[in-house]
């Protein structure tokens, strides 16, 4: 049995994009076992995937916070130990950076990655064993499934399938509820807050029950201003990222600025509107075989009626 080690560590929205490609290499190699390096806090998400046989999770966020700490080092010895502990059909890094490439140069085995054109940091691809073309305007999953597919032997086709179920993973049916994803690590993502406000406002008029999700602390800040001030809101507490997935399986809808969970979303096809303010949704923009809507782009900021507008008609045409 062949073994094939995906290296694709963060971010969430990076992970993501990932696994279209994962799920079309097991249908081209149904007998071989995946295996995925990826950052610890994404690991509960990646386990969730059923063609990923094994991941082997690595701290390099938490790490590079505390480098002169034994603890630290004895970390980095075990998943350099776990991540030779055997030798490798292919390795296949599709993030591009340095870093990763470094995790590549220490696994055992045939290392495929970008070439010095179509990476993002140039010095990386000098780790690779084989140097792959791949359009650097591609979408990142098209880019994904493109290196995977020369790395693997096969030209990637058809429809995005990423290959989880939102069926396996939804609660009760009667929980409705819509989420709003407003947290972004990118200040110039962030959509303006009394818009969301505006926006929560229309929905609870209407008997929508809202979810504002949020992990760091600043985040919960703007989520508990938000419900504080719309009625039928609530903040959920913090959950690793498998049960935040079920979550928003759930959800009815999701309305979400350009960041990892509303490409989740996507990935389990519940209908969502993308609110873009400062990136381009043609190349980092939600794609899934669900109804999908994007508002505004790159320097266009759009109101709150634009995105109740949007979100009108995706919920028309997804009946």
């Amino acid at each position: 049995m062949a073994t094939i080690l995906f290296i694709k560590t963060s971010s969430l929205g990076d992970v993501i994009h990932h696994m279209p490609a994962i799920a079309e290499a097991r249908r081209h190699r149904p007998d071989a076992r995946f295996v995925w390096v990826v950052e610890e806090a994404f690991a509960p998400l990646v386990r969730l995937h059923p063609a990923v046989d094994a991941t082997l999770p690595v701290a390099s966020r938490r790490w590079r916070h505390a480098l002169l700490q034994a603890a630290t080092w004895r970390e980095v010895r075990a998943f350099v130990h776990a991540l030779r502990a055997q030798a490798y059909d292919e390795v296949v890094d599709t993030q591009g950076l340095l870093r990763t490439a470094i995790i590549s140069r220490l696994a055992r085995g045939h290392r495929h990655g970008y070439d010095a054109a179509s990476i993002r940091e140039p010095l990386a691809a000098g780790f690779y064993d084989v140097r792959h073309s791949v359009g650097r305007t591609l979408h990142a999953i098209e880019r994904n499934r493109t290196l995977t597919g020369r790395a693997l032997g096969y030209a990637p086709q058809g429809d995005v399938d990423f290959g989880l179920e939102r069926a396996k993973l939804a609660g009760p049916a009667d929980a409705l509820y819509a989420i709003l994803l407003h947290a972004t690590a990118r200040p110039e993502k962030q959509w303006p807050e009394e818009r969301w406000i505006a926006l929560g406002r229309a929905l609870a008029a209407r008997g929508t029950n809202v979810l504002l999700p949020c992990g760091t602390e600043a985040e919960r800040g703007r989520s508990e201003r938000i419900a504080a001030a719309v009625s039928k809101a609530r903040v959920p507490e913090r959950q690793p990222l498998d049960q935040v997935a079920r979550l928003i399986a759930g959800a009815r809808f999701v309305v979400g600025v350009d960041t990892g969970l509303l490409h989740l979303a996507a990935a389990l096809r519940v209908p969502l509107v993308g609110v873009f303010v400062g990136s381009e949704p043609g190349l980092t923009g939600p794609m899934g075989q669900g109804p999908i809507a994007i508002v505004g782009r790159k320097g266009a900021t759009p109101t709150s009626d634009e995105v109740l507008g949007a979100l009108d008609q995706l919920m028309v045409d997804a009946r």
